[in-house]
Order: structure tokens, then sequence, then C-alpha cells
């Protein structure tokens, strides 16, 4: 595994809409991802997660980095030789919405968007979409 260094937590920042956001008003998600995602989202500067496709209904950030981290540790580089974990800030008043789920052990939560939302998920996200650890064979 390679770690990168960035910021720890969500930064204040100007938003998209050029108000004020404060470091209360936003929440820290991860997502795992592979390579084909990672350059999709590479393709939109780092501001945004690519549509879903036909077979998958949901965008499922989660809530901590370890688990975000096993996922591509033990799927993305089986499958395809290599896996990112991605690091970006929401803000919390969209993200409030959705229902915590937990699926398996307690520390594997994560937010389930639909398919159809993922747009305004991304309206919704402050600052970069940041890779923050990389897994390969």
């Amino acid at each position: 595994m390679r770690r990168r260094e960035g910021r720890s937590q969500c930064s204040p920042s100007p938003s998209r809409q050029n108000r004020t956001i404060t470091v209360n008003d936003l929440i820290t998600l991860f997502r795992p991802v592979g390579p084909i995602e990672l350059e999709l989202i590479r393709a939109t500067a780092n501001r945004a997660f690519p549509p879903r496709l036909p077979e998958q209904p949901i965008f499922y950030p989660v809530l901590n980095e370890a688990y975000a981290a096993q996922i591509p540790r033990e799927w993305n580089v089986k499958d395809s030789g290599e896996g990112y974990v991605t690091r970006f800030c929401v803000r919390k008043n969209f993200v409030a919405k959705y229902q915590v789920q937990a699926v398996g052990d307690p520390t594997h939560q994560e937010l389930w968007i639909p398919a159809e939302e993922l747009g305004a998920f991304n309206d919704n996200i402050v600052g970069d979409i940041e890779v923050i650890a990389e897994f390969r064979k």
C-alpha cells in the first residue's frame, strides 16, 4: 500500500456556488475505486464521480477510511491489479436524507445514493476528490 499525504478533514472553502462553507457544514466520506473509475474521476478534474452503469443502481460512499481501504485491497487488486481510496467532502445537509447502511461488520458503513441522484450528490461535493491510498499487486 502506498499512502498519500493530504488534508485529514474537510477544510472550509468557497463552494461551487461561491458562498462560504464552514467545516461544520461538511462531512468527509471515502470511496474505494478501481483504475477505470479513477480515470473517469480524473477526467472531471477530480470534481465528480462518473454515472453508474445500468447494473449499478446505487452509488455507495463509505464513512470510514479503514473500510474504504479494505475494498480495493481485497477486491480491486485481485480484479484489476490495482485499487485506490478516495476522500472527499460533501455538504452534511444534503447527505442527511440518506440512512447509514451497515453491511456486515459494524464498521462497514455506507450511504446508498440512488444512481439517479448521483448528479445532485456530485453538485454537493466541496473541493476535490483526492486519492489517499493506492494498492497494487
